[in-house]
């Protein structure tokens, strides 16, 4: 979520910076080239002024040898002007007739263009209009620039001055000026990264704040709060309300577990001194009388019932008192534990796996668990087979892995197994109440490991326990996550 909304706000921002950016630098681009055609028209305007009097009108006699001296000087100074201000900048330049012929130019072979923006800006002096300022010529174009002013003799336009500028020298000043502001923008785009990075930080840190409490608590930590001390106040209200909707959810468990315990408890007593009543009664009857047999075997499977409601309602409320444990010694002591079970029915019961494998765990409740796996497969395995409980490291977690070889489930039965007081329909004649598996899956979750079920090939069911090698994160004792 913080990557999506980083890369909103980053590009938001990034907008805004190059609305900002490609105006200026137009701008700065228009500046530059305007005072370029301001310089052009100062120029056409200094050649107009000697050209003025280089051009005769007709008259009704013909100039004298003094006047054509004079005229053939003016034109040789103009010529000289062009030359000159040709071979300083680069620029054609030149003086031409109304009919387009040359008075004077430099280079002396350049004439009126034919087409494009140096023939536009010749005929709009021609009318008695300097030529308007030419299209914008960008750095990454090969443009020229040309500025033309008419000549004037008693009002009317007896020639035009056109110059045509190369842009390259321009065009590399526009560059150099837009450097600065390109690293302007680059810096504003990285103060902008910063800006967001610690925005996205400060708005999301509570919804990661909050994900860590949701797990916590799903994870059976119904202790874990979060302390709402930063954050937009929507976010910081959202925690207030998660903090009481916690409490709510642990008043309701706390009742129903205090609930399960005490009915457990008041039920044992009654039931205890209904099976003394059953026992009595059954020194009256005829030895081997089936009905009070079968009396007493529900009622012993009533106790058992209770046994493990009281056991499951003290393993939900029960804390795991976790420690770096040797995982692979003790699924051994267990495993020797209870292979004389084994045998008696005819099951080999063996350990794999590394001789030395530790991990973070609750040994009472581990070893509780493995008790309720071990007895669950050995019960279900037929005599002739073979139930394997191996340990192996992988990753960060150590898996505890229980195979049996006995008639396994079905895909319907494995997503069910381990729920309260389930049992398969095909074991109904196996004792048991159905609670061990969860009172296991319940102890081993407040150590933060995890019981899975699946299919051993060819037959059988493969049941793991999977714990954190590592130490889990510090928290506060009591359990509030701050921000």
């Amino acid at each position: 979520m913080r990557t999506r909304l980083l890369a909103l706000l980053i590009a938001l921002m990034a907008a805004v910076l190059l609305a900002l950016g490609f105006p200026l630098a137009a701008s700065m681009a228009a500046a530059e080239q305007q005072a370029v055609v301001v310089d052009r028209i100062d120029d056409t305007a200094r050649f107009a002024s000697l050209a003025q009097y280089v051009t005769t009108r007709s008259q009704a006699r013909s100039p004298t040898t003094a006047e054509n001296r004079q005229q053939d000087e003016r034109l040789a100074t103009l010529v000289d002007e062009l030359e000159r201000y040709h071979d300083l900048y680069g620029i054609r330049a030149g003086v031409f007739h109304r009919n387009g012929s040359t008075m004077a130019a430099a280079p002396s072979d350049w004439q009126v263009p034919e087409a494009g923006e140096g023939a536009a800006a010749f005929a709009e002096a021609l009318v008695g209009r300097r030529s308007h300022d030419p299209p914008q010529v960008w750095p990454w174009q090969d443009g020229r620039l040309a500025v033309a002013s008419p000549v004037v003799r008693d009002g009317d336009v007896v020639a035009v001055v056109l110059t045509d500028s190369p842009t390259g020298p321009m065009r590399s000043r526009i560059l150099r000026d837009w450097l600065p502001l390109a690293a302007g923008e680059a810096a504003a785009m990285l103060v902008a990264v910063a800006v967001a990075f610690r925005m996205t930080g400060w708005v999301l840190e509570p919804v990661r704040v909050l994900d860590r409490a949701a797990h916590d608590i799903a994870t059976g930590r119904l202790a874990s709060r979060v302390a709402a001390l930063s954050g937009p106040p929507e976010l910081r209200r959202l925690t207030r309300s998660f903090n009481e909707m916690a409490d709510h959810v642990e008043t309701v468990l706390e009742q129903q577990r205090a609930f399960v315990a005490d009915a457990s408890h008041q039920l044992r007593n009654p039931l205890s001194a209904l099976l003394l009543r059953i026992d009595l009664l059954a020194l009256e009857l005829p030895e081997g009388n089936e009905e009070i047999a079968s009396v007493r075997e529900e009622g012993r499977r009533l106790a058992r019932v209770l046994d493990g409601l009281l056991d499951l309602a003290l393993a939900e409320h029960s804390s795991a008192d976790l420690r770096l444990t040797d995982i692979a010694a003790l699924a051994a002591e267990r495993v020797a534990a209870w292979r004389p079970t084994a045998e008696n029915k005819g099951v080999e019961l063996r350990a794999e796996g590394n001789g030395a494998v530790t991990g973070w765990a609750d040994p009472v409740t581990l070893s509780s668990a493995l008790d309720a796996v071990v007895d669950n497969a050995v019960k279900f395995t037929p005599a002739g087979e073979t139930v394997t409980v191996s340990v192996a490291p992988e990753g960060d977690r150590v898996v505890v892995e229980v195979a049996d070889r006995g008639p396994g489930l079905t895909e319907d039965e494995l997503a069910r197994i381990g729920d309260r007081f389930w049992r398969s329909g095909r074991h109904q004649n196996v004792s048991g109440s159905g609670l061990g598996l969860s009172v296991s899956r319940a102890l081993l979750a407040a150590g933060g490991a995890r019981l899975s079920y699946a299919h051993n090939d060819p037959h059988g069911l493969r049941v793991s326990i999977d714990l954190p090698r590592n130490a889990p994160d510090d928290e506060p004792e009591d359990g509030t996550i701050r921000t």
